[in-house]
């Protein structure tokens, strides 16, 4: 019994959640949205409009700390290796060379939109 009104239960849930999901975008609607491209830009316009360099510089940051995310995922698993100090040292070494890169990302500015 506690099997079937566990299933009853997540199908109703995830019933209700995909009703919600499909019906809720549809209430704000405005022209960006309906715009094949949201990105802001003018779909009938030029094609060679520049792009701003910022937006560059933002997707390779954001680029970069997925990057160490990626890396510092097996973390937890390599605490239990033999070899310790070299495995806290590098992690260490890694979080520091990015929190110092961001430190300087900050203050050229290079994070912000703002031209």
């Amino acid at each position: 019994m506690n099997m079937v009104l566990t299933l009853l239960t997540n199908m109703s849930l995830a019933s209700l959640l995909i009703l919600i999901a499909f019906w809720l975008p549809q209430l704000n609607v405005y022209t960006e949205k309906v715009s094949p491209y949201e990105c802001g830009f003018d779909p009938l316009g030029s094609a060679r409009l520049p792009f701003s360099m910022k937006f560059f510089l933002v997707a390779i940051t954001f680029l970069l700390f997925d990057l160490e995310i990626a890396l510092l995922l097996p973390l937890p698993w390599a605490l239990q290796s033999t070899n310790l100090k070299t495995t806290l040292t590098m992690a260490l070494a890694l979080i520091s060379l990015l929190a110092a890169s961001l430190a300087y990302e900050w203050t050229e500015e290079g994070l912000e939109w703002n031209e």
